[in-house]
């Protein structure tokens, strides 16, 4: 396998930083395929083990999603953080850092300033998502403070790491299977995007759709801005509200995700909303420089 580096090409995108000249695409499904498996390894791993830790403890209770599997499914997720890393660099020797941004750091400075911009949106789309009353189960006063914990603790990791593992090592890997940027961008967005829908398993067409636009939207903004900053925050913060109203609200996790209905159509997609005026935002404000580039040679570290 190639030599880890910690120099990346000079003057381009982030979907080209794996980008050789060569396309490698069985090299990239191999990657993908990796991913994907290692995500349903440590689910079913740390699902079992929850599942096992709730019969002993008898923590079970009349609901099926306990705090515990809520806390599992976190930290399954999440580990692909350091595994997308790890691929990157055992496949294509290039170290996991470089996934943040094209800066190989993680920008804490436009992160923020897209949280404080991002957060609101989110809380006035999920109180209309949440109109229409959920399906609702009995949850004990413990389990609620316990999946609030867990829910402010690892979602925010979890979310991020499937923008690490999707719009970071797969829009990547798909994107350097073409000769030029521009075909490397289209495949890589539809590449990834497909990817990221498929790990749903959802039937539901609203559903899908839903998670296209999310796909599509967070890979074109992880393009303009040139890291993965902006995308961690949409999802991550999507994600944490969501699980915060639903434990609030004592939602029923397992009867809502079998019957998608419950949320209506415009429950499902008004969330697309947000998503769609973040890229367009984004694309605006980076129409006059292009997509944010690796340091050129006389910059690059």
């Amino acid at each position: 396998m190639p030599r880890p580096t910690d120099t990346l090409p000079p003057e381009v995108e982030y979907h080209r930083v794996l980008a050789d000249g060569k396309r490698r695409i069985g090299r990239g499904i191999l990657a993908i395929a990796l991913l994907t498996g290692g995500l349903a390894l440590f689910t079913v791993v740390f699902s079992a083990a929850a599942a096992a830790a709730d019969r002993a403890l008898g923590t079970g209770g009349g609901s099926v999603y306990t705090p515990l599997m809520h806390t599992a499914g976190m930290v399954a997720i999440a580990l692909l953080i350091p595994w997308s890393m790890f691929i990157q660099r055992w496949l294509y020797g290039v170290r996991g850092a470089s996934l943040h941004s094209v800066v190989s750091r993680f920008r804490f400075d436009v992160f923020g300033r897209a949280l404080l911009l991002v957060t609101p949106a989110w809380i006035a789309v999920l109180a209309v998502q949440y109109w229409t009353p959920l399906p609702q189960t009995v949850w004990a006063y413990t389990d609620v403070l316990w999946m609030l914990a867990a829910t402010f603790l690892l979602t925010p990791f979890q979310a991020a790491a499937e923008e690490y593992g999707f719009r970071g090592l797969v829009f990547r890997v798909a994107g350097g299977w073409t000769r030029g940027a521009r075909a490397g961008l289209v495949v890589g967005v539809l590449v990834s995007s497909a990817a990221f829908a498929a790990i749903h398993l959802s039937t539901d067409i609203r559903l899908n759709i839903w998670y296209l636009t999310f796909a599509v939207g967070t890979a074109l903004v992880t393009w303009r801005t040139g890291g993965i900053e902006i995308a961690v925050v949409l999802h991550a913060s999507f994600n944490t509200l969501t699980f915060v109203f639903d434990a609030a609200l004592r939602t029923d996790f397992s009867a809502a995700l079998a019957d998608p209905s419950s949320s209506g159509t415009v429950g499902i997609l008004v969330p697309g909303v947000v998503i769609v005026i973040t890229a367009l935002v984004v694309w605006l404000r980076t129409r006059r420089t292009g997509p944010v580039r690796t340091p050129g040679t006389a910059t690059a570290p």
